[in-house]
C-alpha cells in the first residue's frame, strides 16, 4: 500500500501547471540591508521590551497597584527575556501582526509556568495581568507601525537617500538593481558593464551608465554612496583592477557573489575563527531555533495527542473491522538528512505497497477501503503521526515526507530536491495549505511542491508554523476534496 506523498490536512493542489510561491525571494534584500539600518535595528532592539515594560508599568498605576520588588523583578525578567526585540519595521503588517501576537503568547506562556514554579503569581492583581496581557500586543503593534510610518517619512526625504550603482549588467546585476530599488531609502542610478548590448539582461541594457573605466569618474563625480559589484568569479583580474579604482573615492562596496545558480537556503555570513565563510544551504534549526522547534513540536503533540486519545481507538476499531490487516501502516520515508525513517498511519487500503516500487494512491483507487476513503477525505489516517512527532522522526509542521522510492527518482529529475530533508518532514506544510496535496501525476506538480518547500526553509519562524497549522485546521473542518 501507499499514501500519497503529500497527502495531509489539506485539499488537492490545482489539476495543472504549476503554483506560484507566495514568498518573493527576499534573500538579497535582508543580506544587503541589515548592516545600513543600524538605527532602526537598535532602536527595535529597545522597542520590544521597552513597550511590554511600559505597559505593564501604565496598567498597574491606572489601578493603583504600587510598584514594588515583585513589579521590579517581573519587569527585569520581561527585558531579559525579550532583548534584543526585533526589527518589524520593514515587514508587511499582516506578518508583523502575526509575529508580535505569537511571541506575546510564547512570552506569557514562560512568564506564567515561572510565576507557577515559584509560586508567585499571587504577588499581582489579577485584573492588572489580565490587562495588561489584552493591552500589550495592541500597543507593540502601534510602535510597529509608528516606526514603520517613519521609515517611509524618511525614506521620502531626497537628503536622506542613498545612491548605487550596479557593476555588471547581467541577470545577477538585474536581481541586485532590483533589490535596491525596492528598498527604502536608496535610489539605484543605473548598471556599469564592458560587455556588448546582447550579452546584457534585456531591462539593464536601457539603463547602462558607462563602462567599467568610467566608473570611478562617475562615482567621484555624482557623489555615489555606494557600488555593488556583481562580474562573475572568472573576472578577477577585472574585479581586482576595479577595486583599486574605487577604492580612491568614498563610495562604500560590496561584492556580490553569483550563487543564483543553487538554491540559497538560510544564506548567511559567519566567522569562523576569523576566517569569513558565506553560508549557502543551511537548516534554519540550529542553535535557539532548534530548541523553539522541538519545545513546540513536543508540547502541541502532546496536547493534541492527549486530546483525541478516544478519536484514536475509535478510528483503530473501525479500520480494524474495515478489512484484514494491520491498524497501523509503517511507510518507509526519507527524513532529516535523508536518513530513512518508519512514518504511522492508519492504514486506509487493501493493498500493501511500501517496496521499491510505489504506486501512488489515485482517485476511485479500488485498493481504498469504504473506511478509508472516509479517513482519507477528512485527513484522519495522519493522526498517528503526532507519535512520530514525539519519537523526533517528524515536526508538526515541515516538508511532507515522499515515498523512498519516489525520491530516488525526483532527485534526479528536479533541482535542488534533497535540499527540503535538511529538516524534519511534518504532518502538514507550507506546500499543502496551498493547495499541493495529493497524486503528483506531473513532473510540474512536484516541482511546484518542492518549490514551496524551499520557501518555508527560507522564511521559516514560530509565526509561519502557527499560521500554518490554523490554516490546516481551518481546511480540515471546510474542505472535503482529499482522495
Amino acid at each position: 500500500m501507499v499514501e500519497n506523498p503529500g497527502s495531509l490536512f489539506q485539499p488537492r493542489g490545482p489539476p495543472s501547471g504549476r503554483a506560484e510561491p507566495m514568498f518573493e525571494d527576499r534573500s538579497y534584500k535582508r543580506t544587503f540591508y541589515s548592516a545600513p539600518q543600524s538605527v532602526e535595528s537598535l532602536i527595535a532592539a529597545f522597542l520590544e521590551p521597552g513597550v511590554i515594560v511600559l505597559t505593564f508599568l501604565l496598567v498597574s498605576g491606572h489601578f493603583g497597584e504600587p510598584v514594588l520588588r515583585p513589579a521590579l523583578t517581573l519587569c527585569l525578567l520581561i527585558f531579559a527575556l525579550t532583548f534584543p526585540g526585533r526589527n518589524r519595521f520593514g515587514d508587511h503588517p499582516a506578518s508583523a501582526f502575526v509575529d508580535v501576537l505569537s511571541s506575546w503568547l510564547v512570552l506569557l506562556g514562560i512568564l506564567l509556568l515561572c510565576g507557577y514554579a515559584t509560586n508567585s503569581l499571587h504577588y499581582f492583581e489579577n485584573q492588572v495581568l489580565l490587562w495588561w496581557a489584552l493591552i500589550t500586543p495592541i500597543a507593540q503593534i502601534a510602535a510597529t507601525e509608528a516606526g514603520r510610518r517613519v521609515q517611509q517619512w524618511r525614506a521620502r526625504d531626497p537628503g536622506a537617500r542613498r545612491t548605487a550603482v550596479v557593476v555588471g549588467a547581467g541577470p545577477l546585476g538585474h536581481k541586485v538593481a532590483r533589490a535596491l530599488r525596492e528598498a527604502q531609502g536608496v535610489i539605484c542610478l543605473g548598471y556599469f558593464d564592458d560587455r556588448s548590448p546582447e550579452r546584457l539582461h534585456p531591462e539593464a541594457g536601457a539603463a547602462l551608465l558607462g563602462t567599467l573605466a568610467q566608473l570611478s569618474d562617475f562615482v567621484r563625480d555624482k557623489g555615489v554612496r555606494e557600488v555593488y559589484i556583481t562580474l562573475p568569479l572568472g573576472s578577477q583580474p577585472r574585479i581586482v583592477a576595479l577595486l583599486e579604482q574605487v577604492q580612491g573615492t568614498t563610495a562604500s562596496l560590496f561584492f556580490v557573489p553569483d550563487v543564483f545558480g543553487i538554491s540559497i537556503i538560510q544564506g548567511r555570513l559567519q566567522d569562523m575563527n576569523g576566517v569569513p565563510v558565506v553560508g549557502i544551504c543551511e537548516t534554519p534549526f540550529t542553535g535557539t531555533n532548534q530548541l523553539v522547534k522541538r519545545l513546540s513540536d513536543m508540547v502541541l503533540a502532546a496536547l493534541i495527542l492527549l486530546l483525541i486519545s478516544p478519536l484514536l481507538l475509535l478510528l483503530a476499531l473501525g479500520v480494524k473491522l474495515s478489512s484484514p490487516g494491520p491498524v497501523i501502516f509503517r511507510q518507509r520515508r526519507n527524513g532529516l538528512d535523508g536518513e530513512e525513517i518508519t512514518v504511522y498511519k492508519f492504514r486506509s487500503m487493501r493493498a500493501l505497497d511500501n517496496g521499491s516500487v510505489v504506486k501512488q494512491a489515485t482517485k476511485d483507487d479500488p485498493r481504498i477501503t469504504p473506511f478509508g476513503a472516509f479517513i482519507r477525505r477528512t485527513s484522519l489516517d495522519e493522526l498517528p503521526q503526532f507519535i512520530n512527532v514525539l519519537q523526533g522522526r517528524m515536526s508538526i509542521v515541515g516538508p511532507r515526507p515522499h515515498a523512498v522510492a519516489h525520491n530516488e527518482e525526483y532527485r534526479k529529475l528536479i533541482k535542488a530536491y534533497m535540499v527540503r530533508h535538511k529538516v524534519k518532514p511534518g504532518i502538514t506544510g507550507w506546500a499543502q495549505v496551498n493547495g499541493l496535496r495529493g497524486e503528483t501525476d506531473t513532473i510540474d506538480k512536484m516541482v511546484a511542491r518542492v518549490e514551496y518547500d524551499l520557501e518555508y526553509l527560507r522564511n521559516w519562524s514560530l509565526a509561519l508554523d502557527l499560521q500554518i497549522i490554523l490554516r490546516t485546521v481551518r481546511l480540515v473542518v471546510f474542505d472535503r476534496h482529499a482522495y
